[in-house]
């Protein structure tokens, strides 16, 4: 079978590790044919080329920048990428014809070149529905719902649906999202298919983990509270800092590793208050952060407080195969915290309530880690294997 994938997503390899290399090289491995349509982005300075590996064969179309820049460039790249992508394909893919087009949001923009491929190719639409725009730029009043910009995009979000066969939403709270707020979608069109992985877990002796935490200067003998990603508004990171600030267990000490447009203001505030039982890190590279997180002991999740929809960040995952208890902060419409409070993998607080989450990590500071760790290692071999949601979009094609 011949598989589309499209993605703003910066691809070079499948071999690389994350949620989608991790599917698209479970699709090659099952003997399928995996074509990948990814960005080149301005600043790169590249042309578009079509790069043929082992496992897949991956098409990079030179794009407007569409990631870390400003919002102009953003939004005319987010719209002008689905005829970058549809010229591309016509050009460098057109003597092949696909049996299956899978896309991610973010963008909302794919439509017309799932609309060309479905109706050339008789192709199976799979959406993988991994950010719910534009209601997620609304929350954090980056667009007002009466002006025409989002009036556009919602038109966009709408027509999306509408061309998407399956709609494979990250968790039960999501696939009520969409059905309450788009009544055209009928419900046996949505499915949770979450954010999945290949698990490698890293289990270090203690002179290992002590060795990691030597590099990086954390305290050897501290409860290590790490939280590691994206600095940007949506994760309401002043919640993060007020944590910091008021937290007085002194076995409890806080690790942030990331970057985004948050970085600066987060380091500014680093510089400032100096706090001795917290340290910033700019991003690593996957690999080291890997090795980095199995030293530590609590994997930490943020989200902003205003948000109405039910996010559920992909960090989560890289803390279950970890091995690693989760302490997450968030707003009430996510049901993040409710799977890992039934799992017994971890403690949740709305991210306004201070009070709750210095308790939270005083009870982990006591806890027996390991064993919550393993549970969360049972939620991720349950739930969030992309085996299963493999055959979840397998299984739509009656193969």
């Amino acid at each position: 079978m011949n598989v589309l994938f499209l993605t703003l997503v910066s691809i070079e390899s499948i071999s690389e590790r994350g949620i989608y290399q991790d599917l698209l090289r479970y699709f090659a491995n099952q003997d399928h044919q995996v074509f990948i349509v990814t960005p080149a982005e301005r600043r790169k300075k590249k042309p578009t080329t079509l790069l043929k590996t082992d496992l897949a064969t991956i098409l990079q179309v030179k794009t407007f920048n569409i990631v870390k820049t400003n919002i102009v460039e953003k939004g005319i790249g987010t719209l002008a990428i689905e005829y970058q992508y549809k010229n591309a394909i016509n050009k460098y893919l057109r003597d092949i014809r696909f049996n299956l087009v899978i896309y991610t949001t973010p963008p909302i923009t794919f439509t017309k070149v799932i609309s060309f491929i479905k109706k050339r190719d008789n192709a199976y639409s799979y959406l993988l529905l991994k950010d719910i725009f534009p209601q997620n730029a609304l929350d954090m009043k980056l667009l007002n719902n009466n002006g025409l910009i989002y009036k556009l995009f919602r038109k966009k979000e709408q027509k999306l649906y509408a061309i998407s066969d399956t709609i494979g939403c990250m968790s039960p709270a999501n696939v009520k999202f969409i059905l309450k707020h788009n009544p055209d979608v009928v419900q046996n069109k949505v499915e949770v298919n979450p954010n999945s992985i290949e698990p490698v877990f890293i289990n270090y002796t203690e002179a290992e983990k002590n060795k990691i935490r030597e590099k990086y200067r954390v305290p050897l003998d501290a409860k290590v509270f790490v939280y590691g990603g994206n600095f940007g508004k949506p994760q309401g990171l002043d919640f993060v800092l007020h944590t910091i600030k008021a937290c007085k267990n002194p076995n409890a000490f806080f690790l942030l590793v990331g970057d985004g447009t948050e970085y600066l203001r987060i380091k500014s505030w680093f510089d400032k208050e100096l706090p001795e039982n917290a340290k910033l890190l700019k991003s690593l590279p996957k690999n080291d952060y890997d090795l980095l997180l199995a030293a530590c002991d609590v994997g930490l999740i943020f989200l902003h407080k205003d948000f109405t929809i039910p996010n559920f960040p992909s960090r989560l995952l890289s803390y279950l195969e970890m091995k690693k208890p989760v302490l997450a902060a968030t707003d009430p419409n996510t049901d993040l915290g409710d799977i890992i409070e039934q799992a017994g993998c971890g403690y949740w607080s709305l991210s306004s309530d201070l009070q709750t989450m210095l308790g939270h990590i005083d009870r982990l500071c006591q806890a027996d880690l390991k064993e919550m760790g393993e549970l969360g290692w049972q939620l991720l071999q349950k739930e969030y294997l992309v085996s299963r949601s493999y055959q979840l979009i397998i299984d739509k094609l009656n193969l």
